[in-house]
């Protein structure tokens, strides 16, 4: 990295009355902004404010209806993401740009210019995750990577390039509290040596910590700008939203009821010669709690949602028991109509359908209640479900008739849970529930789910947010290396526990609980 010199006080980029118009929405509304030589700059916002646009604009991805662009004091217009690299500016991408079929190696390769010998990029990318913390295995493929590994490619890509201005869009909702402690020594040093930092989170108090200065869009328009360090998490959050910060009520359950999803002795090897073999997992969650399962990503919770989703029967059928059922064979659908939702980490190809419309991934799963007759689709129900979905969840969309894609991805992140919560099913699967939504939303799902678990649902969270699992669940267990540690009230444990047994340093610990009995 080369660093600029003190003197020149040129800004890397400037960004002035920067406007880009959708057939169905005003994304950016004259928005202007400087970023400094050596500065992180966070870009604040809820949902649907604007953020991933502008930062598309930036790179290259899509281009402004209006307004001016500076780069190291120069008007420019970039044309592609090609001639944003060449310019020197990176970008990590909130969803995922990376090619299932090939393997590590050669999706960097096809970021970086001419033919790069692919031994010697290997052991580049080798090199770089080792130095950042960020391990990854230059030969697995990509299809075969959990969603945190994904992210870990992502920047590694990006590192690569030598960046003057790297601009990162939610790089953090997949990590680790470790890997993020290491991830801000990265972005500390990179600015250190000159390098700018954009960056786009909604996890305030990682705002507070790392960024030098914050500007805050809503509905497109900036609104403000702070100096995070001098605010707080919920001052921030009210710059966002216009009003203070909603906190979820969660108390304990009064009453436990029937045991809706038992996994006894469940083991299974991985499909994946990289993956992780699932051992003896065994677990309870009864009507009326959640259980929440934290674990730093890669240690069987791909393998295990694949297990209790369907999409990967187990060959011993009493291994998975849905409300008593024997379901470990049975296919996603039977399970469904045993009463289980399921919302996965990956929205898009997993939880909706990238080009169906709202509508028509609603009746994916939503078909039973009440939407056919005879076999026959009766839209104005199922339309009715979406634009319910659509309203209740606060989903920011041109309406239900628009394409999944067209979200973006906090958006659909919202219209997928609320999907799956309206239905209010027996027992409820939940993947990072609040993946790349902003704060104010966060608060609303998480809230979502302590009311439908007090109408009497069973719901087992698997995040790598620990303090989202401490704010909903009512107990708490650890999923490292396939193996699931004991269950804990939350009384009974706090995040410094937690974060120890993530490492798999349970063994001492007293068998394992089963739910609550009181």
């Amino acid at each position: 990295m080369t660093s600029d010199s003190d003197g020149d006080q040129t800004p890397r980029l400037e960004l002035h009355g920067i406007t880009k118009i959708y057939p169905s929405v005003i994304a950016n509304e004259d928005v202007s902004l400087s970023v400094k030589r050596g500065e992180i700059h966070a870009v604040l916002g809820e949902n649907g404010a604007g953020k991933s646009t502008l930062m598309k604009m930036i790179y290259g991805v899509a281009k402004p209806d209006a307004g001016e662009m500076k780069w190291e004091g120069g008007v420019v217009q970039v044309e592609n993401p090609a001639h944003a690299r060449s310019l020197g500016i990176g970008m990590v991408f909130q969803h995922f740009s990376l090619f299932e079929t090939l393997n590590v190696v050669e999706n960097v390769a096809l970021a970086l210019p001419g033919n790069p010998d692919l031994k010697q990029l290997a052991e580049q990318i080798t090199e770089v995750s080792n130095r950042y913390g960020l391990p990854v295995d230059p030969g697995r493929l990509v299809h075969a990577l959990s969603v945190g590994e994904r992210q870990r490619v992502e920047i590694i890509r990006c590192l690569l390039q030598n960046p003057k201005l790297l601009i990162m869009d939610e790089p953090t909702s997949v990590l680790t509290p470790q890997a993020v402690r290491k991830l801000f020594d990265t972005l500390r040093q990179l600015a250190d040596e000159g390098c700018s930092i954009l960056y786009i989170s909604h996890k305030l108090d990682e705002i507070q910590e790392l960024c030098h200065v914050a500007t805050v869009l809503r509905d497109g328009k900036v609104t403000g700008d702070c100096i995070p360090s001098e605010e707080t998490p919920k001052s921030m959050a009210s710059l966002m939203i216009g009003k203070e910060l909603p906190v979820p009520e969660h108390s304990v359950p009064s009453e436990l009821g029937e045991v809706r999803l038992q996994l006894k002795r469940l083991s299974k090897a991985s499909d994946d010669p990289f993956g992780t073999d699932l051992q003896d997992i065994e677990l309870e969650v009864r009507s009326g709690e959640i259980l929440g399962i934290a674990g730093v990503s890669g240690n069987g919770q791909q393998e295990l949602l694949y297990a209790l989703s369907g999409e990967i029967p187990v060959g011993d059928a009493q291994a998975i028991l849905i409300s008593g059922t024997p379901s470990g064979r049975d296919s996603p659908d039977q399970r469904r109509s045993n009463g289980m939702g399921f919302v996965p980490e990956e929205r898009l190809g997993r939880g909706a359908v990238p080009r169906m419309s709202l509508t028509e991934n609603a009746l994916l799963t939503a078909h039973r209640a009440g939407m056919l007759k005879r076999g026959m689709i009766q839209f104005d129900k199922i339309s009715a479900f979406a634009s319910k979905c659509i309203e209740n969840f606060n989903v920011k969309c041109g309406g239900a008739e628009h394409a999944a894609n067209s979200l973006s991805g906090g958006n659909l992140q919202k219209f997928i849970m609320g999907r799956e919560i309206l239905l209010i099913p027996k027992l409820l699967v939940v993947a990072q529930p609040t993946w790349g939504v902003d704060v104010g939303a966060a608060a609303f799902i998480r809230q979502e789910l302590i009311d439908l678990r007090n109408e009497g649902t069973a719901i087992l969270v698997i995040s790598e947010e620990l303090e989202e699992l401490f704010e909903i669940s009512d107990r708490i267990a650890v999923i490292a290396d396939g193996r699931i540690s004991p269950a804990k009230k939350l009384a009974d444990t706090s995040i410094d526990e937690i974060g120890v047994w993530m490492s798999g340093m349970w063994d001492q610990a007293a068998p394992v609980e089963v739910a609550a009995h009181d």
